[in-house]
């Protein structure tokens, strides 16, 4: 080939290479282009999950469920209200404070810990079967002892005991199987954790003491903790914090913690313990400033309702929150569901707390108990469930609730003379009936300032009779 005849060639070929380059790149352009018209609606569809829910949102289930369990649960289960032979004055969970316990004699109770009997799907069952809607259960009390497997600490149900199983991951499968919500307690202090409470030894509980090394604890061991729980076991209801009254704990961090929480799952509930706002054992926040979403009454139920304020009165069925083998003084089925209906009649939620024994038992005491409420509960729970609170206040023979345009009339005190009044001027009732029989009709007549219902010779339930009124809407 000459010279000549050699360069043509390359020209030929250099313009085929910039045509093949050409259609390459409209090729790979177009493609782009139908990947991201692929991608659009997956985009919007992220933006549009990744919405704000509102607070009405988040706290919709909790506001329907209105019963929970509490789950007061730990190595304070194994001394069981003793130490050294001496029975300990105080709550079970708080002996290593109230017996003065240093840190390395309460780590030994970490080895006799080995709970054979624990069921989670056998707890969750008896919790549903009661009528509860979710659960709350201590993943870390004061003492520091986490019952799931830590990566940010060897003093954890895996590491430090016999037993080497997840408790909280049992329970989370166990949760969803039966449609139950999850929920965790979290201690802010630590009387394990050297840059928390650990050093205050022989008070852990001192609130003029504090810890320079505090924040370092929040950062490093709370925090990462925190995540790993929402992270591996959620999505959870609630985050319950308790434990904020130290005095290394502010209002600021409270809020900083909120919002920490809320970053690492927006749904999540959060109560109010999470800051200094709670006014004591009432529960209720001082101001709609601070952190948390709802109030936390101890032991108590609020003499009245609280129009537009989310609560939840958490209360124990004996004297104790952990197990203590003695404390036999338990309230009445009687007694446990009465306050379930004042608490709802009051707009409120009822968190009922069992305390597990070492072995890993719900006390028989407290699982016959909750049968009972479990009975009634499958009668009468529509007055319960997604209720708000009574429109006229608390009757002298019972409590109210109410839902859309019923009412419901809890009856504790059966009237002799067959006779239920309501003060419900100017109401026009569409129908009214007995919960446990729905298909009888009962008789009502109007004055001016009240109705009267006129009701069976004996009670269908000795403990509260539901009567229903279905309201006309005017």
């Amino acid at each position: 080939m000459t010279k000549t005849g050699y360069k043509q060639w390359i020209a030929v070929g250099a313009v085929v290479l910039s045509l093949l380059v050409a259609l390459y790149i409209v090729s790979g352009c177009q493609q782009e282009t139908k990947v991201s018209a692929a991608s659009d609606k997956p985009v919007a569809k992220a933006a549009s999950a990744a919405k704000e829910l509102t607070k009405d949102e988040r706290m919709g289930w909790w506001r329907d469920a209105r019963f929970g369990m509490f789950i007061h649960w730990g190595l304070y289960a194994v001394p069981a209200g003793t130490y050294k032979g001496e029975r300990i004055k105080g709550i079970g969970e708080w002996i290593m404070n109230n017996a003065k316990i240093p840190v390395a004699e309460y780590e030994k109770f970490a080895a006799q810990f080995n709970p054979i009997g624990f069921n989670a799907n056998e707890w969750v069952r008896i919790a549903k079967n009661a009528g509860m809607k979710y659960i709350v259960i201590t993943s870390k009390h004061h003492d520091g002892f986490c019952l799931w497997d830590s990566k940010v600490s060897n003093y954890d149900i895996m590491d430090a005991t016999p037993f080497q199983r997840d408790i909280l991951k049992e329970l989370a499968a166990a949760c969803k199987k039966q449609g139950v919500k999850l929920c965790f307690y979290h201690s802010i202090m630590d009387w394990h954790h050297p840059d928390a409470q650990a050093p205050f030894y022989p008070n852990y509980n001192d609130t003029n003491k504090s810890n320079p090394n505090f924040d370092r604890y929040v950062e490093n061991y709370m925090k990462p903790q925190l995540a790993e729980l929402v992270k591996n076991y959620g999505p959870l209801g609630v985050l319950w914090f308790d434990g904020e009254w130290i005095k290394d704990w502010t209002e600021p961090k409270g809020q900083d913690l909120y919002k920490y929480v809320r970053g690492l799952q927006p749904s999540i509930l959060i109560n109010n313990r999470v800051g200094k706002g709670r006014q004591g054992m009432e529960g209720l926040s001082k101001s709609e400033k601070d952190a948390g979403d709802f109030g936390t009454p101890e032991q108590q139920v609020p003499a009245t309702g609280l129009p537009g304020v989310d609560w939840e009165t958490c209360m124990t069925m004996n004297d104790t929150w952990g197990f203590k083998s003695y404390d036999d003084n338990w309230k009445s089925t009687e007694q446990l569901i009465q306050t379930l209906v004042d608490v709802a009649s009051k707009g409120g939620n009822f968190l009922l707390n069992v305390g597990p024994t070492p072995e890993g038992l719900i006390p028989g005491a407290s699982v016959e108990r909750l049968q009972g409420m479990g009975q009634w509960m499958a009668v009468n729970s529509e007055s319960i469930y997604g209720t708000t609170a009574s429109p006229f206040g608390r009757p002298e023979w019972g409590r109210c609730t109410a839902k859309g345009n019923k009412h419901y009339l809890h009856v504790f005190q059966w009237p002799a003379n067959g006779k239920l009044t309501a003060p419900l001027a100017g109401a026009t009732v569409e129908r009214a009936y007995l919960l446990a029989d729905k298909k009888a009709r009962l008789a009502v007549t109007t004055n001016a300032d009240k109705l009267t219902i006129s009701l069976p010779e004996k009670a269908p339930d000795a403990i509260d009779s539901v009567v229903v009124l279905v309201l006309k809407n005017n």
